[in-house]
């Protein structure tokens, strides 16, 4: 185990690395434990390089929005604890965002469920969970990009968290998401098509999760970019010559004749509420997808549980 160090005056800061979580495109997260405390954290560590006029200004806003949102203490995103942020030797700025730690995330805990799956009640619950935490994050002009079970952390109480959306913006410019990095199985056709994208990025990634939750499987398990677009149009049918990007060289002749098909044919178990309100979300025209909050004002967020 060894301490974080500070490259200002080569002290240790106060947190201790017990092993790395895991690697994304934005940075690499740690267990670690605060030296101050003993309590557990999660350290997610990323490097900047500096412009000619020091710190990216992008940089400051979204640490200063982080802070901000902090604030709130909004029970459906990971707590941040600290931004620590210093120089490297190379010049390069380093900042560490401390979170709360959290033991697992959606992914186990779908992977180690019994046979007997997810109650509905709790299906409905994480998916309010999900899209409350979605609304607050675009109430605050965030788009998160990387919605996936991974990114989604389950508290010791069984409540659902949002993880891993700081600085995301600021670092897509300087590095290509690729398969190795960010799964395909939850991205946004515009995004596969390389198109402008808004917000609803994040509903379409929200609508792949509850489905997931559903089925105990990925709804669309892509194999490459090509592969996940045909299953993405397995179910909206294969846009239309009017609908098709000119921008792109991908021709739309490559893909079959798809017609358009429910999610209830993916899978049987929807209820007719949960089926409309994932058929509504996972358009393939953005702008015909509901935001967060009228995602948590449709009737399936009304009825009790079927």
């Amino acid at each position: 185990m060894s301490p974080f160090k500070s490259a200002s005056d080569g002290s240790p800061c106060n947190y201790e690395n017990i092993h790395v979580i895991g690697t994304g495109a934005y940075g690499t997260v740690y267990k670690a434990r605060d030296n101050t405390n003993g309590r557990i954290v999660a350290i997610k560590k990323v490097r900047i390089a500096l412009t000619e006029n020091g710190v990216p200004m992008s940089t400051l806003r979204e640490i200063s929005l982080l802070k901000q949102l902090n604030a709130c203490d909004h029970s459906n995103i990971v707590k941040l604890f600290e931004v620590c942020q210093f120089l490297e030797r190379d010049g390069k700025l380093m900042i560490l965002l401390v979170f709360e730690y959290l033991e697992q995330d959606l992914s186990d805990y779908i992977e180690n469920l019994p046979k007997s799956g997810v109650s509905r009640t709790t299906i409905q619950r994480f998916s309010r969970e999900l899209l409350t935490g979605v609304d607050f994050l675009h109430s605050h002009r965030i788009i998160h990009r990387d919605l996936k079970p991974q990114n989604l952390l389950i508290s010791s109480q069984g409540h659902l968290k949002i993880a891993d959306f700081g600085l995301a913006k600021t670092y897509d410019s300087e590095m290509k998401l690729t398969s190795v990095v960010v799964t395909l199985w939850y991205r946004a056709p515009e995004v596969l098509l390389a198109q402008p994208y808004n917000s609803s990025v994040d509903i379409w990634s929200a609508a792949c999760i509850m489905a997931e939750l559903f089925m105990r499987k990925a709804l669309f398990p892509g194999t490459s970019d090509k592969n996940q677009l045909d299953r993405i149009f397995e179910l909206t049918g294969r846009p239309g010559v009017d609908q098709w990007p000119k921008t792109i060289s991908v021709s739309r002749e490559y893909f079959p004749m798809r017609h358009p098909k429910r999610p209830r044919d993916f899978c049987p178990t929807l209820c007719e509420y949960a089926d409309d309100l994932l058929s509504q979300m996972l358009s393939y025209d953005i702008r015909l997808r509901p935001s967060a909050l009228a995602c948590l004002e449709h009737e399936y967020f009304q009825q009790e549980p079927l």
